[in-house]
């Protein structure tokens, strides 16, 4: 009997962490070569794979400014590495493959479906010819508006090349901009056309995949599941809700949105509510917001966006099952139901695993960050909270990190792209079946 390859005896989560290494690692080396830079002396190696690994895993902290200095090349290796890591490289393997004409192998099916987030295989290769040309379509909208409104401040194929990086690096959640000084789309801060764009292309890329096929196929299908009403009404209030605390927080702050008129006040709040949802853009200083707001940012990070998006944290749905968990035993209640479904035990459990995951992650690397690094303990968690959910809002401290920091920091955006369940799964030992079960036991609680 022929024995399996060590590929072949890979499962799908230890390939997936595998294949994002692999990226991050050729990522960096490319970064590091003297044609990469602008100035053509090559970037230190750990700045190099800091930075890649920020791209693949569509966070956008950075240790360099992008905008200045990187050469075009440089640049567009971060572009490609944003697509990858957003649309995950398993997407633009069967994109490869399906151009080729050649057939989708069932352990291939069985990484999609890791890969997004799925339930089963069922429709898998389907959806992936749906995300491929629902994120061509977006992006190249998105880039002809950028083009057409930037081509009044800069050359005509500078205006161009401008609108196609900012549209990969928004539409896939990574904050990376070209616009030098760590500035980001400050200087539109009040440009509605460019705040738009930008915020539709972030909301999209962070409702999930699943979502936005079948709010595409809603006019045939007349039907939305479960996952798309929790995903779509929570995005929703989180929106709202964070553009009213930021509006309130920030309205007087000089440095923030009291520099700003009517509008731009309403739009940056709005702005400001929608990039935590992983994002990385601001239209605001960061470091100038009211320290409140900056906690506050601090717990949308930490929401992240939905299942199965270019965005990270522990996701809306699991929030919205936290939130719904709460109020039934509140109100008594035994089940927990959203929009007259109950939701199943297993995925209560899961939602409350990955919470915990998730909060004992940023807290042990907070903890362990305060120590090596000089700075505020609020920048420090902001900085962690970013990272883990694939951010790249900072308040200044990713240039001045240490080099141990530094590898912290590129592991936690590392394990939030991933998931910290899909990397448990992926480090485990094979489980042994269970032939038993103990006996039921009782504790008090509260």
């Amino acid at each position: 009997m022929k024995r399996k390859s060590l590929l072949g005896r890979l499962t799908p989560p230890q390939f997936l962490v595998i294949g994002f290494a692999l990226i991050i690692v050729l990522g960096g080396v490319l970064l590091s070569l003297p044609i990469s830079s602008a100035n053509g002396q090559g970037l230190r190696f750990a700045d190099a794979l800091f930075t890649a690994t920020s791209a693949t895993c569509v966070t956008g902290l950075v240790v360099v400014d992008t905008g200045t200095y990187f050469s075009v090349f440089g640049q567009v290796v971060i572009m490609a590495l944003i697509q990858v890591g957003g649309l995950g490289f398993m997407t633009m393997s069967t994109l490869i493959a399906l151009v080729l004409g050649k057939r989708i192998s069932l352990r291939e099916r069985l990484i999609l479906q890791e890969a997004l987030n799925q339930g089963s295989m069922e429709g898998i290769v389907r959806l992936i010819r749906k995300v491929l040309v629902y994120s061509l379509v977006i992006e190249l909208t998105a880039a002809a508006l950028f083009a057409i409104r930037w081509s009044f401040d800069f050359s005509p194929g500078r205006a161009i090349y401008l609108g196609v990086f900012h549209a990969v690096s928004m539409f896939n959640n990574a904050g990376f901009d070209l616009f030098g000084q760590f500035r980001s789309l400050v200087p539109y801060a009040d440009d509605v056309l460019v705040n738009a764009v930008a915020m539709a292309l972030i909301v999209l890329g962070g409702i999930g995949f699943i979502v936005m096929a079948e709010v595409m196929e809603y006019r045939n299908r007349r039907k939305l599941s479960l996952h798309t009403k929790v995903v779509l009404s929570m995005t929703a209030f989180l929106i709202v809700f964070g553009a009213i605390v930021i509006f309130l927080f920030e309205y007087t702050n000089p440095r923030t949105l009291g520099a700003l008129d009517g509008s731009g006040k309403v739009l940056a709040a709005f702005f400001q509510a929608i990039t935590p949802r992983t994002a990385g853009a601001n239209t605001v200083d960061i470091a100038g917001l009211r320290q409140a707001t900056q906690f506050f940012i601090i717990m949308l990070m930490f929401i992240g966006a939905s299942p199965g998006s270019t965005g990270g944290g522990i996701k809306t749905t699991t929030f919205t099952t936290l939130i719904g968990a709460m109020v039934a035993m509140m109100r008594g209640k035994e089940d927990i139901v959203l929009f007259h479904y109950r939701l199943a035990k297993d995925r209560i459990y899961k939602a409350i695993t990955l919470t915990l995951f998730a909060i004992i992650l940023v807290i042990v690397v907070a903890m362990v960050l305060s120590t090596t690094e000089d700075h505020p303990f609020l920048m420090i968690l902001f900085e962690v909270t970013s990272a883990f959910g694939t951010v790249g809002l900072s308040m200044g401290l990713t240039p001045d990190l240490t080099l141990v920091g530094k590898c912290i920091i590129m592991l936690t955006m590392f394990a939030g792209r991933l998931g910290p369940i899909t990397l448990a799964y992926a480090l485990q030992p094979k489980p042994d079946k269970e032939l038993y079960r103990h006996p039921e036991g009782k504790i008090i609680i509260g």
